[in-house]
C-alpha cells in the first residue's frame, strides 16, 4: 500500500492509523461500484480489466487503535472484485464474466516476500491472474503498459492504484504516458501536498525539485511570491493547494478528477488522494463513493460549481470521525447538510450556464461541463434542475420530445432549455 520508506515487514506486521484505513475503504468502495456500474448492461458478457498496484506494500497490518488484522491495499483489490462478482452475478440470469488480472509490485524486496507468503498463506495464489514485481515501479510502467494493451487492445481498459510515500515516486509524465497509452484507464494518487508546502520556498528549490515530476516552472513558487503571499494571506496554504491542484491535473493530462483531501494526525502532513480519468462517469462514480462513505470523505472548497475558486481547509481528521469522538465539524462533509448546500448553490449558479445556450444543451453536456469543479452527483444535478423545473426556470424535453414533469427523471440526451423559449408537446 506504501512505498518502501513508510512501513517495514520484517520484523512483524506494521500498524496502520485511521486515516490510512479510511483511504482503504475508499479503495474498497470504489472497486465495487467500478464493476457494478460497468454491468449494468443486460446484454453484457464479459468486464475485462486490469489493477495494477504499484507501491503495493507488505500485504497485511494492525490496527492501531485495536491491534485487529488489517488487509492491505492488495487483498483489498482481490476481495473486492470477488464481492463485486458476487454482487453482480447473485441474480441475474444472464452471468457476466468478471475477467480481471492483477499486478501487484513494490521496489522493496522485503515487502514483495511478505506480500506472497500471504497470497500464499490465504490461498490467493497460486492463480495466473496475479502478478508479483519487485521494481521501482515507472521504471515497470512500459511493462504493464503493454499487457494491458496487449489484454485489451481497443481500450485498455484497467485501474491503477499509485500509493506513493510523498510526492516524487510518480512523476506526472507517467499518469500523462497511462491516459495516452490506455483510453479507459483510471488512476486513484496519493499525493503528499503538506511535504512541499512544509519546506516550500521561491528561492527556486522547490520549483527545481517540482520539474523533476513534471511540474514545470509554478509561479507562485518563483520571485518571492510565495514569501508575499506567507506574509500577506493567512490562508496562504489553502489558495496555493487550489493551483497547485490545477496544475497537477492538468500536468497529468485527465480530463476528469475527483481529489479526496485527508489530514494525517500522526504528523506526516496531509496528502490528497486523488482520482483521475478520461470519462464523466467514472468522475461520478467516485463522488457518489465519497458520499456514500461520508465519515470518511472530505473534499475541500466550495459547495456549489466552482469550489476550487473557494479554497479553505477541509479533510479527514481522525480527531474529528465520528466511530471515535462522536462529532464531526470539518465544514463541508459529504452528507444531508453538506447535499442540500449543493443543492441550493447548483440552483443559483445553473441558470447562468443554461442560459447561455439558447438551443438547449444535455444533460450529459451539462454535467460533463461541470462535474471537474462541483462535488456534487450526477442525481444531485438532477435534483437541482427539479426545484429549477418547479420554479419554472427551465423546460425538459425528452429526445423524443414530450416534456419532462420531473427533472429527477432527466436522463442523459434529455435537452434542458430555458424556459422563454417556446417548446412543443409531441
Amino acid at each position: 500500500m506504501r512505498s518502501a520508506t513508510k512501513f517495514n515487514w520484517s520484523n512483524g506486521l506494521p500498524q496502520l492509523n485511521t486515516h490510512s484505513k479510511a483511504k482503504l475503504k475508499i479503495l474498497e468502495s470504489y472497486l465495487i461500484s467500478y464493476f457494478k456500474t460497468l454491468s449494468k448492461v443486460p446484454t453484457l458478457d464479459e468486464i475485462s480489466v486490469t489493477i495494477v498496484d504499484g507501491f503495493a506494500g507488505g500485504g497485511l497490518y494492525t490496527d492501531s487503535d485495536t491491534g485487529e488484522e488489517i488487509k492491505g491495499s492488495p487483498l483489498v483489490c482481490l476481495d473486492s472484485v470477488k464481492l463485486a462478482d458476487y454482487e453482480i452475478n447473485n441474480n441475474r440470469v444472464k452471468k457476466v464474466n468478471l475477467n480481471d488480472d492483477f499486478i501487484f509490485n513494490d521496489i522493496n524486496k522485503e515487502h514483495v516476500d511478505s506480500l506472497k507468503k500471504i497470497l500464499l498463506l490465504k490461498e490467493y495464489i497460486p492463480n495466473s491472474k496475479i502478478q508479483l514485481f519487485q521494481s521501482e515501479f515507472v521504471t515497470k510502467l512500459d511493462e504493464i503498459i503493454a499487457f494491458i494493451r496487449k489484454k485489451n487492445p481497443r481500450n485498455g481498459r484497467s485501474i491503477f492504484i499509485l500509493d506513493q510515500c510523498g510526492y516524487t515516486d510518480v512523476p506526472t509524465t507517467s499518469i500523462a504516458k497511462i491516459f495516452s497509452l490506455l483510453p479507459c484507464a483510471e488512476v486513484i494518487l496519493t499525493f503528499g501536498v503538506d511535504s512541499i508546502l512544509n519546506f516550500a520556498n521561491s528561492n527556486g528549490s522547490t520549483n527545481k525539485l517540482l520539474n523533476k515530476i513534471g511540474l514545470k516552472d509554478i509561479p507562485y513558487f518563483a520571485n518571492m511570491r510565495l514569501e508575499e503571499l506567507k506574509a500577506s494571506d493567512k490562508k496562504w496554504r489553502q489558495l496555493i493547494q487550489s493551483k497547485l491542484h490545477k496544475d497537477l491535473i492538468s500536468a497529468c493530462r485527465a480530463k476528469y478528477f475527483t481529489p479526496f483531501f485527508i489530514r494525517n494526525k500522526t504528523g506526516h502532513g496531509s496528502y490528497w488522494l486523488i482520482h483521475m480519468s478520461q470519462h464523466p462517469t467514472a468522475r461520478n462514480v467516485m463522488t457518489e463513493v465519497h458520499w456514500q462513505n461520508h465519515n470518511y470523505s472530505i473534499h475541500y472548497g466550495g459547495a456549489g460549481i466552482n469550489m476550487f475558486n473557494e479554497p479553505y481547509m477541509i479533510g479527514y481528521d481522525p480527531d474529528m470521525d465520528i466511530d471515535y469522538t462522536n462529532q464531526s465539524s470539518l465544514g463541508y462533509e459529504f452528507d444531508d447538510h453538506a447535499k442540500q448546500v449543493s443543492i441550493d448553490r447548483l440552483i443559483e449558479q445553473l441558470p447562468y450556464i443554461i442560459y447561455k445556450k439558447d438551443s438547449g444543451i444535455t444533460f450529459e453536456q451539462l454535467f460533463s461541463n461541470i462535474c471537474n469543479t462541483t462535488p456534487a452527483t450526477t442525481q444531485i444535478c438532477r435534483e437541482s434542475l427539479n426545484q429549477l423545473l418547479q420554479y419554472k426556470s427551465i423546460n425538459i424535453i425528452s429526445n423524443k420530445g414530450t416534456v419532462r414533469r420531473s427533472g429527477n427523471a432527466i436522463s442523459n440526451t434529455d435537452i434542458i432549455i430555458p424556459a422563454k423559449q417556446k417548446i412543443f408537446i409531441y
